[in-house]
């Protein structure tokens, strides 16, 4: 069984859902940086350390961030699709939650995007809560439900060839090496 504990070294590519789980707890200290923000920003106005936040979240969710969703919508899900599996149903039903949440999530993000760039580049402008709180919340639900379903579900159902297979995906997708497998 695969452990998903935290506090271990980071993740390689050649653990792809350890990857996917770690990632989870560098979003959530991501929402943790933007509701700081969004509490420094109205005592204080845009000052350097709301644009270099602004900056720092608006790098993670454009990059690391749109690789983790590609990493499941073009690899996970598909290859949990494609299991002839008696949890076949399962599966589908998982999936199209997970892709509905996506979207949601997908616009949140954007909502509250469009006013980080402006914060990023020094405009004085307001970070509206509905908006943080809307991301914060759609975010926070989909890791748990990714965290206590997804994981387990793909660590139980996935082969080791899938699992490597997974982790090329993830590698090559982010321009890194993948492992190499030891030769006997």
């Amino acid at each position: 069984m695969i452990s998903f504990a935290s506090g271990e070294a980071a993740p390689s590519f050649d653990h792809p859902l350890e990857m996917l789980h770690a990632c989870h707890g560098k979003i959530q200290r991501q929402l943790d940086t933007l509701q700081k923000l969004a509490a420094h920003l109205p005592a204080h106005g845009c000052d350097q350390q709301v644009q270099q936040a602004a900056q720092s979240i608006l790098r993670y969710f454009d990059t690391a961030g749109q690789f983790h969703h590609q990493d499941e919508e073009e690899n996970l899900f598909p290859t949990l699709l494609a299991l002839p599996v008696p949890e076949k149903a399962q599966v589908e039903i998982l999936v199209n939650r997970l892709l509905g949440q996506h979207v949601v999530m997908f616009s949140a993000w954007s909502d509250v995007r469009a006013v980080l760039v402006k914060l990023a580049e020094g405009v004085n402008t307001p970070l509206p809560e509905a908006l943080v709180e809307k991301l914060i919340s759609t975010y926070t639900r989909h890791i748990h439900f990714e965290e206590t379903e997804l994981l387990p579900l793909s660590a139980h159902l996935l082969s080791p060839r899938q699992i490597m297979e997974l982790g090329k995906s993830m590698a090559e997708r982010r321009g890194a090496k993948y492992p190499a497998v030891p030769t006997a």
